[in-house]
């Protein structure tokens, strides 16, 4: 697979955030595609799994940790990793996402390098030459 097809679902309410976010991933070479809520996000990720899913924490209709639990009951589903970032910093929201099923967490605003990063790293594409820095946070 070519790094130019490893798409990116961007779950997030804040069209600002998906704006952002999609100009952060794009400009590394993903293709990212956009939902506004959890039930949309897991509608799109059913219909046409992506290679990884980004989920913002609080949205309507359905938040990110319903959404989550939802993407790892789901057969088609259960592999992609999801990468949640959202405005909640304490370390009990880190530990909910990683319960609900995420793979990483970040905290908004996530810094560029931090959000490819991550993304090259949950997608399996070459993260060499990356300076080492603080992920996660």
């Amino acid at each position: 697979m070519s790094e130019a097809t490893r798409r990116v679902l961007v779950v997030d309410d804040a069209v600002t955030v998906r704006a952002y976010t999609r100009q952060v991933l794009e400009a590394d070479g993903f293709v990212v595609e956009e939902a506004v809520n959890g039930i949309e996000g897991l509608e799109r990720a059913l219909l046409n799994p992506p290679d990884l899913l980004l989920v913002d924490v609080n949205m309507p209709k359905m938040d990110g940790y319903t959404m989550l639990r939802a993407v790892r009951r789901e057969e088609s589903l259960r592999a992609i990793p999801a990468l949640m970032v959202s405005t909640e910093a304490k370390e009990s929201d880190r530990r909910k996402a990683l319960a609900s099923g995420a793979n990483w967490y970040l905290v908004k605003p996530a810094r560029p390098d931090a959000l490819t990063l991550a993304a090259r790293l949950l997608t399996g594409r070459p993260v060499a030459g990356s300076a080492p820095m603080e992920i996660g946070r």
